[in-house]
């Protein structure tokens, strides 16, 4: 189970989140008496793997088991089942208790849902005539703390369910996750919010204010400052270029799940054929927490210099006579040895990807797409992808960057493409293309774009980035500054006002409103210098920013967050929500979809 993630640098105490999570978990296990089996969904098993050890579960003897379509094997009597609310999942349920049946297996059930019922589940174990069999609860498990300053709520596919499926019921969800964090750390006075999804939360959490008020006293100064709320769908370009941080490109390659890669042992320098070994990635890692933001060329010259450094106090301590401290520094530099040897392994199974030519050409062409200068070189580059019948994915995420940077194509050049796609990777991905084409990200073009606008106003491409000595947030893709982090800057900076005009130019509704009793308190009119009093929160600590993405957000853009939050004069700290961590290959896998 990956490692659980040390909170306690922390700018919010999400210690005792994660604590409360885990004795409302412990409660519901404890409150059912006797041996039990706890068949938890696979996906549900990796979020509850950052909660809680699985051998604190095994200390209230209980046997695990991951669901699956095969019947349970326990000599257990009671079934507990630890599920998201899924439909599918109610007909796998009631199979295992019909087989149960047929082999007279005399068992207690019982169905927690994670994090609330759900009535359609329900109205299926009634149709499957084992509702009355099943004692009903629910685990309230809203939000995950991935690392010290990012909490995920675990909507996979949010971003798709809203701009494919017109289904909101995730942005409940994530309204519910805030309000959550409201009742712990007071009522976040300001908010701003941009993109048709996010102005939907803002609305339910202020209903969810009015209905089940927070109580936080008048004297008390709220943790959090401010709630930006932005839609994945403002910024889709973001996502769709290939990450450069080292954290991003671990993922791109290698897929980060839970806090933790799976990589063949070989990798790692453990001589077992064919063995996987999960290496847990988080900031308990000092050396990770040291480079996870740096442009992966730099963490290179980084590894070089430590290992050289660590060269050379061994050939110092082997021939020459040291003091007793000087012995003692360097056995406390031979711990961080392991940490050391993981990350040059790691670094070097990333270099054979990203020396590879394809590679290079591709950065290039994402590069040439966000310019927007050379419309027919980077037609022409898709067309022959289609044509070499280059991965799909591949093929969808450039595709998908060109269509969004130039408001759609032409009529006769979209209809083109759409032919070739189908051709080359069969009909059945015209369900794929539907998905697209309704989610807007590949679609016609129906007026003229203004993303050069956008582009120039945001400063989003900026030459000659310093990636060893950053002085901007565009070195996490070596030149271009995430869209939706610039929009951050500007929020903290100087609220929505200044930039309504740029705004109008991006998708979706923007707002800008106070809650609580400081709705009508000027003084919180925008983020104020670190001067001002109230940026500090009674002990002394800079207040918070909380950045939540409603679709979804990227290593690198998290990166971007970390930078702009260690800047010199910037008075916030800033923690980040999201439904859940993605990537363009994630993104585009979502909207996969096979017809026939």
């Amino acid at each position: 189970m990956a490692q659980i993630p040390n909170l306690d640098n922390s700018p919010l105490n999400l210690k005792s989140l994660r604590e409360q999570s885990q004795r409302d978990l412990v409660k519901i296990l404890k409150d059912i008496r006797g041996k039990k089996c706890l068949v938890i969904e696979p996906k549900l098993g990796g979020s509850l793997s950052l909660i809680i050890q699985t051998s604190l579960l095994k200390e209230y003897g209980i046997e695990l088991r991951h669901l699956s379509a095969e019947p349970v094997q326990t000599d257990c009597t009671k079934v507990v089942y630890l599920v998201p609310s899924q439909l599918d999942l109610m007909k796998l349920i009631s199979s295992h208790v019909h087989n149960d049946i047929s082999k007279g297996l005399q068992r207690e059930y019982y169905i927690y849902f994670v994090p609330r019922r759900e009535i359609q589940c329900e109205r299926i174990l009634e149709e499957e005539k084992v509702h009355h069999l099943m004692t009903i609860g629910e685990y309230p498990l809203y939000v995950v703390p991935l690392d010290e300053d990012v909490l995920s709520f675990e909507l996979d596919l949010a971003y798709k369910e809203c701009q494919v499926d017109g289904d909101t019921g995730s942005l409940w969800h994530i309204a519910k996750a805030i309000h959550k964090l409201e009742s712990s750390f007071g009522v976040i006075p300001n908010l701003r919010a941009k993109g048709k999804a996010s102005v939907l939360v803002a609305d339910i959490l202020n209903r969810m204010q009015t209905e089940e008020p927070v109580n936080s006293s008048d004297t008390a100064v709220p943790e959090i400052n401010t709630l930006i709320l932005i839609d994945r769908e403002v910024d889709m370009v973001t996502p769709m270029c290939s990450q450069l941080t080292y954290e991003g490109l671990v993922d791109e390659f290698l897929r980060i799940n839970n806090g933790s890669v799976e990589l063949d042992s070989s990798v790692m320098g453990v001589q077992q054929e064919g063995k996987k070994m999960k290496v847990p990635l988080n900031s308990s890692d000092k050396l990770f927490k040291e480079i996870r933001d740096l442009n992966f060329e730099v963490v290179v010259q980084v590894l070089r210099q430590k290992a050289t450094s660590m060269k050379q106090d061994y050939t110092e301590m082997t021939t020459t006579n040291q003091t007793v401290s000087e012995l003692k520094d360097f056995v406390k530099k031979l711990n961080s040895l392991p940490e050391m040897t993981r990350h040059i392994n790691l670094a070097q199974h990333l270099s054979t990807f990203t020396s590879k030519p394809s590679f290079l050409a591709k950065l290039d062409m994402e590069h040439t797409i966000v310019e927007a200068s050379s419309y027919d070189i980077c037609f022409e580059y898709i067309e022959e992808m289609i044509q070499k019948q280059e991965p799909l994915i591949n093929v969808l995420r450039l595709l998908i960057l060109f269509s969004v940077t130039n408001s759609g194509l032409p009529k006769k050049h979209f209809d083109y493409l759409r032919r070739e796609l189908l051709h080359s990777y069969g009909f059945e991905h015209m369900a794929t293309l539907n998905n697209l084409e309704k989610a807007g990200l590949f679609k016609k073009q129906e007026s003229k774009s203004n993303w050069l606008t956008v582009k120039r106003a945001l400063q989003l491409v900026v030459e000659d980035t310093d990636t060893a000595n950053p002085n901007d947030i565009a070195y996490v893709f070596s030149g271009y500054a995430p869209l939706s982090i610039r929009l951050v800057q500007h929020a903290v900076r100087s609220g929505w006002r200044p930039m309504e005009e740029i705004l109008k130019l991006l998708p979706g509704p923007h707002t800008e409103t106070k809650r609580g009793r400081f709705a009508s308190n000027p003084s919180f009119d925008t983020l104020q210098s670190a001067s001002n009093g109230i940026d500090k929160i009674a002990d002394g600590r800079r207040s918070l920013v909380l950045v939540v993405f409603v679709g979804g957000v990227t290593f690198a853009e998290i990166s971007a967050l970390r930078f702009l939050s260690a800047q010199e004069g910037m008075a916030y700290d800033l923690i980040i929500g999201t439904t859940k961590i993605v990537n363009g290959h994630a993104l585009a896998e979502t909207f996969l979809g096979t017809s026939g």
